[in-house]
C-alpha cells in the first residue's frame, strides 16, 4: 500500500525487514524444537538464536542469482552463523516457513484492524448517546419519510460495526494457523512436535491437515471480512456526504484551521474524507475476489497465489486500518447542526405526519381506503402548491385541520395530536436499552486492549534474536 494510506504501525509490521524477521523466527523456533527432540544440539540452537541475522540487501543480491527468495534468505542467514547453518530448515519446505510467518503477521495485522473498529464503535456510541433524542427527518428513496433521531441512525451504525467486528474476530482466528508438515503435508521429514512447538510460540494453531500450504479458504475468509467492513464504512461515509450537501446541511466533516476546500472557491467545505473512505472501500472489496480465486490451487500446491498475496494481504489489512482510523477521526470532529435538522423536519409543512393523520382517521371509524384517499389528496395538493411557489398556499397541516369532513370524523383535538413529534421519539430509549449500547460500550475498551495485546504478543514472540 502506498505511504499516503499507511499508518506507522502497519508500515512497520509489513516492512520487508520485519517479514524476514518473522521467517527467521520460524526457523529458529524449529531448530529449538529439534533440540528438544535431540536432533539438534542445544548449544547449536542457542548459538543460532544469539547469532542469526541477515541484511535485506544481501538477500536481494542472492535472489538475483538463484531466483528463489526463501533460498536467498537462508543463504544470507547462513553467512552469519557458520557451521551451525546446517541446523536451519531441517525437514522443512519453503511454505512451512512462509505460510506460518504469513499467518503470524496477518493475525497481528487483523488485531490492529479489530482494535481500530472497537475505537470507532466507541466514538459512534458516544455520539449516539449524545444525540439519542435529537430529532431529524428520516428519508427513504432520498425523500422525507418520518421523523427519527440522529442518535438512532448512529446506533444502527454501531450495531452494524458489531457484526463487522464479529466477522473480523472469526477471520483472525481462521487465518491464525501455521503448518510445518513438509513438502506435501505428510510430515515425512519433520516431526509434528516441531509444528506444534513453533505454532504455539507464535500464537498460532497447527493446521489439522495441510498440503504444501495452508488451505486458502482461510485467507479468503479474512479478505471477505475486510471487504464487508469496507462496505459498512462506505455506507456510513455516503450518509455523511449526503447530510453535508448544501441543501441538507445537517452534518459536516471536521474542517480544522488552515484546511482548504477548493483551489478555486474559497467558500468550499467538502466532505473529502468521507469521499476518500467511499473510494478506498471499493479498492478494499476488490481484494476479496483475488483471495477467493486463490483457493483453487493445483493438486497439493502451485504458486499462483503467492504473487497476489504479496499485494492483497498487505494492502487489505493496511487499507482497512487506515480507513477505520479516518472515519473515527471524522466522527470525533464532525459538526452536528441540530437547528438545520429541525428546520428540515418542518420544511414540508407537516407532510411527514401523514401516517399519523391516516391512523387517527382509521381509529375514529373511517375506512382505511377512504382515509388514505383523503389524506393523500391534501398531501399532494400541499406538495404541488409549495413546489410551484403559490403565494399563500396552505400547508398540509393547515389543510387537514381546516377540513370539516375530517374534523367531523376524528375531531380537531385528535387531528392536532397527530402532528406531535413525541410519539416518534417515545421508543428510542427502549431501542437503546435493547442494544445495550451503554453497557457494551463500557466493556469495549477492555476488548480493544485484548485485541492489541494479542497482536503485540504475536509480535513479541521469541524477540531475543539479535539483528531482528
Amino acid at each position: 500500500m502506498i505511504a499516503r494510506y499507511t499508518r506507522p504501525a502497519m508500515a512497520a509490521l509489513w516492512s520487508q525487514e520485519n517479514q524476514y524477521r518473522r521467517w527467521l523466527e520460524v526457523e529458529l523456533l524449529a531448530a529449538e524444537a529439534w533440540a528438544e527432540l535431540g536432533r539438534v544440539p542445544r548449544d547449536a540452537a542457542r548459538r543460532l538464536r544469539e547469532r542469526a541475522t541477515f541484511r535485506v540487501e544481501r538477500i536481494r543480491e542472492l535472489e538475483q542469482v538463484n531466483d528463489h527468495e526463501l533460498i536467498a534468505f537462508l543463504s544470507a542467514v547462513s553467512e552469519t552463523v557458520g557451521d551451525d547453518a546446517r541446523y536451519l530448515h531441517l525437514g522443512l519446505t519453503s511454505s512451512d516457513v512462509m505460510d506460518t510467518a504469513l499467518a503470524s503477521l496477518a493475525a497481528e495485522a487483523m488485531g490492529h484492524v479489530i482494535a481500530g473498529v472497537e475505537e470507532l464503535r466507541q466514538a459512534l456510541a458516544a455520539e449516539a448517546i449524545r444525540h439519542r433524542r435529537t430529532p431529524m427527518i428520516g428519508r427513504t428513496h432520498g425523500v422525507h419519510a418520518e421523523p427519527i433521531t440522529f442518535g438512532l441512525k448512529l446506533a444502527r451504525w454501531w450495531d452494524q460495526l458489531g457484526r463487522d467486528l464479529e466477522r473480523l474476530l472469526r477471520a483472525r482466528d481462521a487465518i491464525a494457523v501455521g503448518k510445518l508438515s513438509g513438502a506435501v503435508g505428510t510430515f515425512a521429514h519433520v516431526d509434528p512436535f516441531v509444528e506444534a512447538y513453533v505454532c504455539q510460540r507464535l500464537g498460532l494453531r497447527p493446521a489439522p491437515v495441510s498440503s504444501q500450504v495452508v488451505s486458502r479458504d482461510r485467507h479468503a475468509e479474512a479478505a471477505a471480512a475486510l471487504a464487508i467492513l469496507g462496505a459498512s464504512l462506505e455506507e456510513f461515509a455516503t450518509e455523511i456526504r449526503l447530510m453535508q450537501q448544501t441543501e441538507v446541511g445537517e452534518l459536516e466533516e471536521p474542517f480544522p484551521p488552515g484546511q482548504r476546500g477548493s483551489s478555486a472557491m474559497p467558500h468550499k467545505r467538502n466532505p473529502m474524507r468521507s469521499e476518500r473512505i467511499a473510494g478506498l472501500a471499493r479498492v478494499l472489496r476488490g481484494y476479496a475476489l483475488v483471495a477467493m480465486e486463490n483457493v483453487a490451487l493445483w493438486h497439493e500446491r502451485d504458486i499462483s497465489h503467492s504473487s497476489t498475496e504479496r499485494i492483497w494481504v498487505v494492502d487489505a489489512t493496511t487499507l482497512a486500518d487506515y480507513v477505520v482510523a479516518l472515519l473515527t477521526r471524522v466522527v470525533r470532529g464532525w459538526r452536528v447542526y441540530e437547528a438545520r435538522m429541525k428546520a428540515n423536519l418542518e420544511a414540508t409543512g407537516g407532510l411527514v405526519f401523514s401516517e399519523r393523520v391516516l391512523l387517527a382517521l382509521v381509529d375514529a371509524g373511517m375506512s382505511r381506503e377512504e382515509a388514505y384517499r383523503r389524506v393523500q389528496a391534501h398531501a399532494m395538493a400541499a406538495r404541488d402548491e409549495a413546489a410551484a411557489g403559490v403565494a399563500g398556499a396552505a400547508s398540509f397541516k393547515e389543510r387537514v385541520l381546516t377540513d370539516p369532513d375530517l374534523a367531523a370524523v376524528a375531531g380537531r383535538e385528535r387531528l392536532e395530536r397527530a402532528f406531535e413529534l413525541e410519539p416518534f421519539l417515545s421508543k428510542v430509549d427502549a431501542i437503546f436499552e435493547r442494544l445495550e449500547i451503554e453497557r457494551l460500550t463500557q466493556e469495549s475498551p477492555a476488548r480493544a486492549r485484548q485485541s492489541q495485546g494479542a497482536a503485540q504478543g504475536i509480535q513479541d514472540a521469541g524477540s531475543g534474536a539479535p539483528g531482528r
